[in-house]
């Protein structure tokens, strides 16, 4: 099993930065892709960035150029690093794992708030 814990969420100024934490533990060389998703009230869970077990990474449309997604830690903690940030940002982030071995499976953090005000 693998368990992700999300830190780092908080209110920030438009135009700020933020750096976003996942720890995994547990069965973390099982872990193929890990990924940040998040959730604004009222709106549907959307893919933020991924980044596979060799450091292959992959970006929204709406984020791309202003989030870097990273691993560190010997893999063990995944880093999203949000810079100028907008207002339509804000919602609750969710750190994702998604384990090859035994089977498929999707393992979720609890989410970090993340806020930006106007």
């Amino acid at each position: 099993q693998v368990q992700l814990v999300e830190s780092g969420g908080g209110l920030v100024q438009a135009g700020g930065s933020l750096r976003l934490s996942c720890a995994a533990s547990g069965s973390v060389f099982r872990v193929n892709v890990m990924a940040w998703y998040r959730q604004a009230p009222g709106k549907q869970r959307e893919l933020v960035a991924s980044i596979t077990s060799r450091g292959i990474t992959n970006y929204a449309d709406s984020v791309k150029g202003r989030v870097s997604i990273s691993r560190d830690n010997a893999e063990s903690t995944v880093l999203l690093l949000m810079n100028s940030l907008k207002p339509e940002d804000t919602a609750v982030y969710y750190c994702n794992a998604d384990v090859s071995v035994p089977h498929r499976y999707v393992y979720w953090g609890q989410g970090t708030q993340v806020t930006v005000s106007s």
